[in-house]
């Protein structure tokens, strides 16, 4: 546990010494301030209603864009620098490694959406509001970002591009973002359900909407391991070669 805190402290410290944390942070609460107080059909002014839906619409896709952004670099860097095969002769495993870098992109993620707080405070001040909501809604993008994550590192450790890095995540993404909600409609039986259950946003709204279901826990979960196994498989994979 030691070496795993040791890693995400390194990469954390990396994302705000390149000011990656800083521009993110500042672009990530910029658009959901603006989608969720003053612009579309959704936002509070217009809906007239103490709810924090609008910003969990759009910090959703805004997430969704960004993520892979931060994950490209966390393989592939370390691939292309060498710096990687450094890091491994010291007593640390694969697997150390991989959750030192999802662990260290998973808190940038929180302390973003914790400066989002005052949202919610302004919000509840206006009018009564589903404090409830409001929880599981964050729970929802919290699970949500760490599956990205998961699925980012991994596309970032089969190549050594940080371009291809972030296309390929993002690619992944789009699958579980929008392929299966909309391919599952074209069948029906156990392929829809199927297609259907992997629809992210299906499970998403799930928990924005106040149910905190065992079977959304386990898509979560499910997804941020297998990320995470691969990107372990992967590593192996390359240091044996």
């Amino acid at each position: 546990m030691k070496q795993i805190w040791i890693i995400t402290k390194k990469e954390l410290k990396g994302y705000f010494d390149s000011l990656m944390a800083y521009i993110m942070i500042v672009v990530f609460l910029g658009l959901s301030g603006f989608f969720t107080w003053l612009y579309g059909n959704n936002d509070v002014f217009f809906i007239n209603r103490a709810t924090m839906q609008p910003f969990f619409g759009i910090a959703y896709w805004t997430l969704f864009i960004f993520i892979p952004a931060l994950t490209m670099k966390q393989m592939a860097e370390e691939y292309k620098t060498g710096t990687i095969e450094l890091m491994l002769t010291k007593p640390i495993s694969d697997w150390q490694v991989v959750t030192g870098k999802f662990l260290s992109t998973f808190l940038l993620i929180v302390i973003s959406l914790a400066l989002t707080i005052p949202y919610y405070i302004s919000i509840a001040s206006i009018g009564p509001i589903d404090h409830g909501s409001v929880l599981t809604g964050y729970l929802g993008l919290l699970l949500m970002s760490a599956a990205y994550i998961s699925l980012g590192i991994f596309a970032s450790s089969i190549t050594s591009n940080q371009i291809v890095a972030f296309l390929l995540a993002l690619i992944i993404g789009i699958f579980f973002q929008i392929l299966f909600g909309i391919t599952s409609t074209a069948f029906s039986g156990i392929t829809g359900d199927v297609l259907s259950y992997m629809d992210m946003q299906y499970h998403y709204n799930s928990i924005t909407r106040g149910v905190i279901d065992s079977k959304n826990l386990v898509y979560f979960g499910s997804i941020i391991l297998i990320g995470l196994m691969a990107s372990e498989l992967s590593l192996v994979k390359r240091n044996i070669n």
